[in-house]
């Protein structure tokens, strides 16, 4: 069956099949109750241009391919003819930043785990390095977490997480300038060093921690391990925090993935490693994150995510598709997740780590083939991805 692309022909995003039996409720969740999302108040910004894909118009309106996507040829070298890639032969790319205003061509900075690097990229243009942070990789830590600040139109500062040889900490830098930490002491172990970071929306930082191998320190309110933090710009506690003065805005984290939010910032999401599954909450202020919205008993290895509205799209770093999460109107997840992107029917990409949305429609997400996958050529690349596939299927053989 060969897939319909709806009206943005430059993309290949593909749908896979129902990934059956790999996830399920987690019955502590059916007390919870949730309020219905608000309505948007501000339109949508301006759509940038992408790069476009070889296609013609149905009758219908909608844009199909001139041929399925297993015709694009492999990757020769750093060379990748699939047009959704806009970088390649990066390495381990655990976190992205959509850039704004790029309407010529989307660009992004991408961060490598292992290595520090920040980098910006474009579509048709070669990966620039801005910065190289000092880090430590080992326990699954490095470079994890990209976010720009609040104000970045303004300040130009973009946030990082990262691992040292000493702690867990927060960064931030400007192009030529060497990084300054905000906020150190985010305790540190043989395991549990993964971060996440994105912004409220309302002019704070919000940043996912690993609890470094202590499940104890995730629930003491003295520890900045295993937590949700909301921090200002400086890495001090954000106004309107739950307890005022203190950074903590939830608790009881264990290896997070990714920390994501609804383009109205009604919803809260970060995905996290269990020890028996792995799970992803909707974020209550000065809660414990005690109830999964959804586990995965198979530990698919949950990455960064994107609300694309009427789903929650979750990359995975181990299983290597997308996990696609339908929402209901009250903002809870109101069925069993889709695998997507899986490498089926000629679509996916690998193994996914970092995802940050483009725009209501679109994301880039960041592979993560050379921390045990299986790389092609070009590997390790950064993907621009559909957040609303089209239903009717994949992009697949006639």
């Amino acid at each position: 069956m060969r897939i319909r692309w709806g009206r943005a022909p430059w993309l290949v995003a593909a749908c896979g099949v129902v990934l059956a039996g790999c996830a399920s409720f987690d019955d502590r969740a059916a007390g919870q109750t949730f309020e219905p999302a608000p309505e948007l108040s501000a339109p949508a910004g301006p759509q940038p241009q992408l790069p476009e894909m070889d296609g013609s118009s149905g009758s219908d309106g909608t844009t199909q391919p001139s041929a399925p996507r297993t015709s694009v040829p492999p990757p020769q070298g750093c060379t990748d003819f699939d047009k959704a890639v806009i970088a390649t032969c990066l390495d381990t790319v655990s976190a992205v930043a959509a850039l704004p205003g790029t309407d010529s061509a989307p660009a992004a900075l991408a961060g490598e785990r292992k290595s520090g690097r920040v980098l910006q990229v474009a579509s048709g243009a070669p990966a620039a390095e801005l910065i190289k942070l000092d880090v430590v990789a080992a326990g699954d830590g490095g470079l994890t977490g990209l976010a720009l600040s609040p104000t970045y139109s303004e300040d130009q500062l973009v946030f990082a997480y990262i691992t040292t040889a000493t702690d867990n900490r927060v960064v931030r830098f400007t192009k030529g300038q060497q990084a300054k930490p905000i906020l150190t002491g985010i305790p540190k172990g043989a395991t549990g060093n993964r971060g996440a970071l994105t912004t409220d929306g309302k002019g704070a930082l919000l940043v996912a921690t690993g609890d470094a191998g202590n499940p104890s320190a995730a629930a003491d309110p003295g520890s900045l391990a295993g937590k949700i933090l909301r921090i200002d710009t400086s890495g001090n506690a954000a106004p309107g925090n739950p307890t005022p003065g203190s950074r903590v805005y939830a608790s009881g984290l264990r290896s997070p993935g990714g920390l994501c939010k609804a383009a109205d910032g009604s919803r809260l999401w970060v995905t996290d490693h269990g020890d028996a599954a792995d799970v992803v909450y909707r974020v209550t202020a000065g809660t414990s994150l005690a109830a999964p919205a959804w586990t995965w008993p198979d530990k698919p290895g949950l990455a960064g995510c994107a609300d694309a509205g009427e789903s929650l799209m979750i990359g995975t770093s181990v299983a290597g598709n997308v996990q696609q999460v339908p929402i209901t109107l009250d903002g809870s997840v109101g069925g069993q997740p889709k695998a997507i992107m899986d490498g089926t029917d000629g679509s996916g990409y690998g193994r996914y780590g970092g995802m940050d949305p483009l725009s209501t429609q679109y994301a880039f997400v960041g592979t993560v083939n050379k921390d045990g996958g299986r790389p092609v050529s070009s590997d390790d690349r950064v993907v621009i991805i559909q957040l609303q596939p089209n239903p009717s299927g994949g992009s697949g053989k006639d």
